[in-house]
């Protein structure tokens, strides 16, 4: 596709998702970078995972996508006794109709919430890899196809261990990007006491695109430009990081696949229909950091700051492209 092309496609798209980002911080306010990550992911079509401290605005973010672009939107609670079919659906006798009908698990819905993820037992947990990485479940030979556009943005609290099962490193793969949303800033956070909740409530807020807006541009997305010097200057931060005396595994093929992806969603959210090295750099932390194994193999906050640490030196010793 010739560039004039790309740059029309993106013209055409910057009003929507202008509207989009502003529909969704009427109710999450003060936070125009992680809403920007959310959109990244969704038109990346990756998955989110939140490591965050409960309040924080985690389902208010979910809900008020899901809402704005005209989705359907479901929130699994996740415990330590929920089975894969709780979550895939489960296919029943219908004696009216003498056959086996399939009836859907909440699993089926445009926007997933999964809320503490980690206190699924591995089985549960594993019942997501397929939904996550092909957009499909399958169930008794049978395969069926998930809503698009698709996300899942998954929470885990990082500071409570108790009755949790740590998400194995093939799962933490699948999420494009781990995010932490913080406290808001004061001034935000001081509006949302006084309304005693978030500005607008998520139901007040009305749909500014639709599910198959989101799947054009998701597509759109694809044809923005990534420049070959930029690309390889990627794909050194990547090398890097396989290279490093601290780090047992690093960067798999579809993270680099990850990054590629992200950073061509953030051109397009941005208005751009090229990538820049900012995007790289920014998305590499979040899209990065959790596909890094550190040979102490720790789970706690302190190997996740060293992870990011060591990946922020690497960033800072590989020569960006002019």
């Amino acid at each position: 596709m010739s560039e004039i092309r790309i740059k029309d496609n993106v013209a055409e798209e910057r009003g929507r998702i202008e509207l989009l980002i502003s529909n969704i911080e009427k109710v999450f306010l003060g936070k125009t970078n992680e809403v920007k990550l959310a959109l990244t992911a969704l038109l990346a079509k990756g998955h989110i995972l939140f490591e965050d401290v409960p309040g924080v605005g985690k389902t208010t973010l979910a809900r008020a996508v899901a809402r704005s672009i005209g989705g359907s939107f479901k929130r699994i609670q996740f415990t330590s006794d929920m089975l894969p079919s709780d979550i895939i659906g489960v296919t029943v006798f219908e004696k009216e109709g003498n056959r086996f009908v399939f009836k859907e698990g909440p699993l089926f819905a445009n926007i997933i919430l999964a809320d503490e993820i980690n206190r699924a037992s591995p089985r549960t947990q594993s019942a997501l890899l397929e939904s996550m990485n092909e957009t499909q479940v399958t169930v008794d030979s049978s395969t069926y196809l998930l809503k698009k556009p698709f996300l899942v943005m998954a929470t885990q609290n990082p500071q409570e261990l108790h009755g949790t099962y740590p998400l194995p490193e093939s799962q933490l793969d699948r999420f494009l990007m781990r995010i932490s949303l913080g406290y808001p800033e004061r001034n935000f956070e001081s509006t949302i006491v006084k309304s005693h909740g978030f500005h607008y409530h998520v139901e007040e807020i009305s749909p500014v695109v639709s599910s198959e807006d989101i799947v054009r541009m998701q597509s759109k997305c694809e044809n923005i430009h990534f420049d070959a010097n930029l690309l390889e200057y990627m794909m050194q931060i990547v090398a890097e990081t396989r290279r490093q005396p601290d780090v047992e595994i690093g960067i798999s093929t579809r993270g680099a696949i990850g990054l590629y992806t992200a950073a061509k969603a953030r051109a397009f959210v941005d208005g751009r229909h090229y990538v820049i090295p900012d995007d790289v750099k920014n998305l590499a932390i979040p899209v990065f950091c959790h596909r890094m194994i550190l040979r102490s193999r720790d789970r706690d906050g302190d190997a996740r700051e060293e992870a990011c640490g060591i990946l922020s030196e690497i960033m800072r010793n590989v020569p960006v492209p002019v």
